[in-house]
């Protein structure tokens, strides 16, 4: 399998994930934080859209999808770039608003871009330096594996706490 295949079958798994997570559930449970402090479904679904639309955009130089679609509006947001739910308060986990279907939404658009960005990928193509301000730094590669972990870690706790809300 080849690089690009290889990501687009990594970051293929997602979009079903998030399905999983979101898909039937009205506005409340969606808003409903398993406990005080506690991430939200919501939340958790738009934190993994946003960091993937913010790593996605500065890799290939484009504006975010967010703002370009104002996404920010249908989430309770502004139209702030650096909002992508890093450092992020419990009020302002909770003030993160959004239908089931703008959430899918919103991912698959991210996702469409993501993966015709993965499937032009080369070998090569992964040990181009991308962030400076780390040391060592990070390399394309790199900051790939860490944003598909970090999208199947918040895709997974948001499943779990669906089933908190079931139980």
């Amino acid at each position: 399998m080849d690089v690009g295949g290889y990501l687009v079958e990594l970051y293929g798994r997602l979009p079903d994930l998030v399905l999983q997570a979101v898909g039937g559930l009205d506005d409340e449970d969606l808003a409903a934080a398993p406990g005080e402090g506690a991430n939200t479904i919501a939340w958790l679904v738009w934190h993994l859209t946003r960091v993937q639309d913010h790593h996605v955009s500065e890799l290939i130089g484009e504006p975010q999808q967010y703002l370009t679609g104002a996404w920010y509006e249908r989430f309770g947001r502004g139209p702030d770039p650096q909002d992508h739910g890093y450092g992020h308060t419990a009020s302002d986990v909770l003030s993160v608003r959004g239908t089931g279907a703008d959430l899918i939404a919103y991912y698959d658009t991210v996702h469409g871009r993501t993966i015709d960005y993965l499937g032009r990928l080369s070998p090569g193509d992964l040990d181009a330096i991308v962030d400076e301000a780390w040391d060592p730094p990070v390399t394309l590669g790199v900051r790939l594996a860490s944003l598909a972990s970090d999208c199947l870690q918040h895709a997974g706790q948001a499943a779990y706490v669906r089933g908190l809300l079931a139980g």
